[in-house]
């Protein structure tokens, strides 16, 4: 991979929270310029001439997300960094807080300060124990340094970053929810409208969200430029992407890459191909909640815009791979028990449908299952998808859609051989 490709992976010498290695690469040159010298209009239009886009979703445009909560008119605002990151096969945040600290302290001043926040947080998952030990000596490093606290600098401006541990779930990943929780209330997700976090958020106040690695972008862009950073990717997503790599791969890990990359260089460059022989079943190319794609769909950009185009899409690019070997309703069974299991409970089609899914999967992997079962299954999917306050159940329907769709023929074969024909039958008893 060429050198330009690594923004955000670049090797540093000693330990991942020490000031000095990071300085040394022209860390906090960005924040040190917002502070003495740009202005947050100037800020937000690098950003959109960068055209980065958030890395945790929907690929929302950072620079306009930025602008809203500046320009809002309510003059009490906050920040939050979303370091919650639940979602199965997804862990490039834990990474870059584990090993990249210092960038994701820059990325927050940097946003906290152009959106003229009241306070700034990060919510971190409670589990990422190493990570968190790791982000706050970097924060004392920084603090030590006058990067954040009092006085920042000398300029008489005082900015701090607050953790606020997340005991939540992977619904609390989601953005109102987690605010929500971050109030002491549980972890349910809002309506939308008029719960937009950048309107209605925190306290009931305009709030920038944004994750790890959006904010991660944020120092090298400013720092190097627009052009520097549109110098790989594709026009509409440029820049690279850390993709989590998991399932069945010789080489699961996070890698970063140009976006457009196609699916198939991830696996055999970068993942080292199938295990054991194996080829590749299927791919979450963004994690469970979005549709799989076949082995005849590998040659597919890995960019927000392509996904979308063919009916899936990037999320925050947990990809996961499944070999030939796998039972595929086995598989959507552990995963539809994960929706369910994860539902907050508010919404009744959600806390109804996980369950109804979760319920008829099982009973085709178990040999119980009609081919009724399966127009039940796609006629619950009809009914619950796009129907909950997030997307968790349309997620759960999603996938059981999407499953029944690429591999029917299994779910038939379930059915007819009342057992899951990936298991060896019992023998006869003597």
């Amino acid at each position: 991979m060429k050198e330009a490709d690594h923004r955000l992976l670049q090797p540093l010498e000693g330990q991942p929270w020490e000031i000095d290695p990071y300085i040394n690469q022209g860390g906090y040159e960005a924040w040190q310029t917002c502070v003495r010298e740009n202005t947050p209009e100037k800020v937000i239009a690098q950003l959109k001439q960068a055209s980065l886009r958030g890395r945790g979703g929907a690929g929302f445009p950072t620079g306009l997300k930025w602008e809203k909560v500046l320009h809002h008119r309510s003059q009490e605002r906050y920040f939050v960094c979303n370091a919650g990151e639940h979602e199965p096969g997804t862990f490039k945040d834990r990474y870059l807080l584990k090993h990249y600290p210092h960038q994701l302290v820059e990325g927050c001043l940097i946003a906290a300060h152009t959106v003229k926040a009241k306070a700034s947080y990060i919510y971190l998952n409670a589990e990422f124990e190493e990570e968190r030990a790791n982000f706050e000596k970097a924060l004392q490093q920084a603090r030590a340094r006058g990067f954040l606290g009092k006085n920042i600098l000398g300029t008489g401006l005082d900015l701090d970053i607050e953790i606020f541990e997340g005991h939540g779930s992977y619904v609390a990943g989601e953005e109102t929810a987690m605010l929500e929780s971050m109030q002491g209330r549980p972890a349910m997700p809002k309506q939308k409208p008029p719960f937009y976090p950048t309107d209605f958020g925190l306290y009931g106040r305009p709030t920038l969200v944004n994750n790890v690695e959006t904010l991660s972008n944020v120092p090298h862009i400013l720092r190097k430029g627009a052009d520097w950073f549109a110098q790989v990717g594709t026009e509409r997503s440029p820049g690279t992407m850390l993709f989590s790599l998991s399932g069945a791969v010789n080489r699961p890990g996070v890698y970063e890459l140009p976006l457009g990359m196609p699916i198939r260089h991830l696996i055999e460059e970068c993942g080292g191909g199938v295990p054991n022989g194996r080829k590749v079943k299927a791919v979450f190319p963004g994690g469970p909640s979005f549709s799989m794609v076949g082995p005849d769909q590998l040659d597919l950009p890995m960019d927000f815009d392509s996904l979308k185009k063919a009916g899936t899409g990037l999320g925050s690019a947990g990809v996961i791979v499944v070999d030939d070997g796998t039972c595929m309703v086995q598989h959507t069974l552990k995963l539809s028990k994960f929706f369910k299991m994860e539902s907050c409970g508010q919404c009744p089609s959600c806390r109804i449908g996980t369950e109804n899914l979760e319920e008829l999967v099982a009973k085709i992997e178990d040999g119980r299952g009609t081919k009724k079962d399966l127009e039940k299954m796609l006629q619950i999917c009809g009914f619950v998808k796009g129907t909950g306050f997030c997307t968790l159940v349309t997620g759960a329907s999603v996938l059981v859609q999407n499953s029944l769709h690429l591999f029917r023929q299994e779910y038939e074969e379930h059915v007819a051989q009342q057992r899951c024909p990936f298991t060896p039958a019992l023998a006869a008893s003597g």
